[in-house]
């Protein structure tokens, strides 16, 4: 049996800045989902063959982008959504100020700060549909037998 070699987390620096938080990661999107408790706090990404997104990605609460903007000139929405702001926002990882940038965001992370981070919805698992059988295909009806039955009376119930 071959095993896969696990790739090493990137920029695991954020990880031993926000370690007094106790984060745990999980693999995602050939990226690492970093959380505190259930809360993301960060997805660590480093692709080869599309680096166009790849860095620290902030997961920021709807209305404070432009906010978050002034604090990370380098923050950009992820170009694999299209246009426009996401929820998801990166620290690019060609950017200047990248590792400076990083580690304001982890300060932020640490100080519990409201607009960043987000709470994934608990995963259900689905039900089974019940398989239906196959309709039995029609044969001949049986003869009936000779064998006398009595009716069966209707209850008459009143409520």
């Amino acid at each position: 049996m071959i095993k896969k070699i696990k790739k090493p987390i990137p920029f695991d620096f954020v990880l031993h800045e926000i370690e007094s938080a106790n984060p745990h990661t999980k693999p995602m999107f050939g990226a690492y989902g970093v959380y505190i408790g259930n809360k993301m706090v960060f997805i660590l990404r480093e692709r080869e063959k599309s680096p166009e997104d790849n860095g620290v990605w902030l997961p920021v609460v709807e209305g404070f982008h432009e906010e978050l903007q002034k604090i990370f000139p380098s923050m950009r929405s992820l170009a694999m959504f299209g246009p426009g702001p996401t929820g998801w926002q990166v620290l690019p990882v060609d950017a200047e100020d990248f590792e400076e940038a990083v580690l304001k965001a982890c300060e932020l992370v640490l100080q519990d700060d409201p607009r960043i981070g987000t709470t994934p919805k608990i995963r259900t698992k689905k039900k089974k549909k019940a398989i239906k059988a196959k309709p039995k295909p029609k044969t001949k009806p049986k003869a009936k037998s000779k064998v006398k039955t009595k009716p069966r009376r209707r209850s008459s119930k009143k409520s």
